[in-house]
Formats: structure tokens, sequence, C-alpha cells
């Protein structure tokens, strides 16, 4: 199998569990706000700088299908780690390949001196 090939079922797999299963995930995302409740230093909770964000809550704000909010947010959260783990991948390769031909360009010279 080629390495986009791969790839390009990688990323749908990864897209379909976000959009899909995402909505039988845990009834608690949130562990720290569970054990507020459970312990009860709840009410010393402060408001998150992105609480009124678009996917602030596991839902994308303006849809009222819970299913469908909860779909999209979790698809837009793995596009976004993908974009930056692909795009950070793909720094690395690129520099890794210019060092290897500076050191490849530098052995070539000594070795016809």
């Amino acid at each position: 199998m080629r390495t986009r090939t791969f790839l390009a079922i990688g990323v749908l797999v990864a897209l379909l569990i976000a959009g899909v299963a995402s909505f039988y995930a845990s009834s608690h995302p949130d562990g720290l706000n569970y054990v507020a409740e459970k312990t009860g230093f709840i009410d010393q909770e402060k408001a998150s700088a992105t609480s009124d964000g678009p996917f602030a809550g596991y839902a994308t704000k303006g849809v009222d299908n819970e299913r469908l909010s909860g779909g999209i947010a979790g698809v837009a959260g793995c596009l976004l780690v993908l974009t930056i783990a692909g795009s950070l991948t793909w720094a690395v390769r690129r520099r890794g390949h210019e060092e290897q031909s500076d050191t490849t360009d530098e052995t070539s010279e000594r070795e016809s001196v």
C-alpha cells in the first residue's frame, strides 16, 4: 500500500471516529469538572477565556442538534490536530533533507580534492 493511500485512509478513519463515535463517548468528558462536583469545590470554578468560543463545551455554537453539534466540533478538532501534526512533520522532514544534502555536498567536495 502506498504511503499516500495509507495516510488518506487514516485521516478518513480519524474523521469518522471524531464525527460519529464522539457522540458515544463519556458523559463526563471533562474529568476535572466531574471530580470538582463530586468532592465539592465546583463553586471555585472560573470561566475560561474561551468559554464563549465556537466549540466550547465539546459542542458547536449555533447548532441545536446535540449529535450534529458534537460531531462538527469533533471533526474540527481532529482537522486542527492533523493539520498541526502534518505541518510539523513536513517541516522536520524538509529540514532533515536539507541538512542531509548539505552533508552530502561537503563530502563530495572533500573527496574531489
